[in-house]
């Protein structure tokens, strides 16, 4: 009688709870080299240390940080099976965030917490941080990964990021220059971004039934492509400008719309007068005001309509602005003016 072959492998307790270790460090080795290809010139050392190294600035620059997370736009990126751009979203979400302070980025850093490490998923999230890093002349300095079953559903994963840029001192944009008269020129976005999701889905997937591969009424778009559409990054278009044209003001349009974000950045003594009627919608927000019923002005709170960055600019300086932004490949619109006020944001619509 022949003897069976014994199974020497044994399964550790951890894997057994539904941690793999070596699973995980083996999908780590894998995209080594993508986050290598990130690397610039401040970068001190490779990936895998405890802490990531970066040379200083220098004195005369201040350093700018900020932190963020996709969302629930991770569940439609699941439900359709797509991970490959949910990682250029945070680091393109982030990089505007600094962006409205003049500063320019040095190095981003991940975390992806989940249930259950998937080698696949990971590897195409991590893809997507490393191309908008790349795009974006940013290091992928190092992250997390954190498996913890039982805390999410599997198949799920959140993920959050954190960027460090820099500013001259004296470039630092606070939005104190901001006066009357000046005016306010909207840059499209790329879509949803990163903001709405649960609203979004409630409407579009469960109140209305459709699957990520159907077609939105009324467009030649899926409910996949439009719900997933990158978060862009105004980086290179607004470092050109500020190049060129005094900015006076920026602000990234995410959660909040105009009403939260914009007074982010505006003097006491002023209000920013905003006209809905001054761009077309895209049909994504028409379709989930009319089929989810949403009041307009809370259309506005949620989302951002159609406008992912506003840059605020002198009257004097309008025109070439325009022109300058119309150079680097966007269509932008001026939205509206600065007037006397209490730092708030008010719809006159024309």
């Amino acid at each position: 009688m022949m003897k069976q072959p014994v199974n020497t492998h044994k399964v550790s307790a951890y894997a057994q709870a539904g941690v793999d270790i070596d699973s995980k460090m083996s999908g780590i080795e894998i995209i080594k080299k993508m986050v290598t290809e990130t690397t610039t010139k401040g970068v001190v050392g490779g990936i895998g240390s405890f802490g990531g190294l970066f040379h200083s600035p220098g004195k005369e620059f201040l350093l700018v940080a900020s932190t963020d997370g996709v969302g629930t736009k991770l569940k439609v990126a699941a439900l359709a099976k797509k991970h490959d751009t949910v990682g250029q979203d945070i680091v393109n979400h982030c990089v505007n965030d600094i962006l409205v302070q003049g500063a320019k980025p040095l190095f981003f850093m991940d975390y992806i917490g989940t249930a259950r490490f998937d080698t696949a998923i990971f590897k195409d999230v991590v893809a997507g941080v490393c191309k908008a890093c790349k795009e974006n002349d940013c290091a992928l300095l190092g992250g997390e990964t954190a498996e913890m079953p039982g805390l999410y559903p599997l198949g799920e994963y959140d993920l959050v990021g954190t960027i460090v840029g820099m500013v001259e001192k004296k470039k630092v944009i606070t939005g104190k220059d901001i006066k009357p008269g000046d005016v306010i020129i909207g840059l499209p976005s790329g879509g949803l971004q990163t903001n709405g999701f649960s609203l979004a889905r409630k409407v579009i997937l469960d109140q209305c039934g459709l699957t990520p591969q159907d077609l939105i009424p009324g467009t030649r778009y899926t409910v996949s492509e439009a719900l997933l559409a990158v978060h862009r990054s105004f980086l290179k278009p607004v470092t050109a400008l500020m190049a060129k044209i005094p900015v006076r003001g920026m602000a990234h349009i995410t959660g909040g719309g105009f009403v939260d974000n914009i007074p982010r950045v505006l003097p006491p003594t002023c209000n920013a007068i905003i006209d809905r009627n001054s761009w077309k919608v895209p049909t994504v927000f028409t379709f989930i005001a009319r089929q989810g019923k949403v009041d307009h002005d809370e259309m506005y709170r949620v989302f951002n309509m159609g406008i992912g960055y506003v840059i605020i600019v002198r009257a004097a300086d309008a025109s070439a602005a325009m022109s300058l932004l119309t150079k680097q490949r966007l269509a932008p619109v001026v939205i509206g003016k600065i007037e006397k006020g209490a730092k708030k944001v008010i719809y006159r619509d024309s």
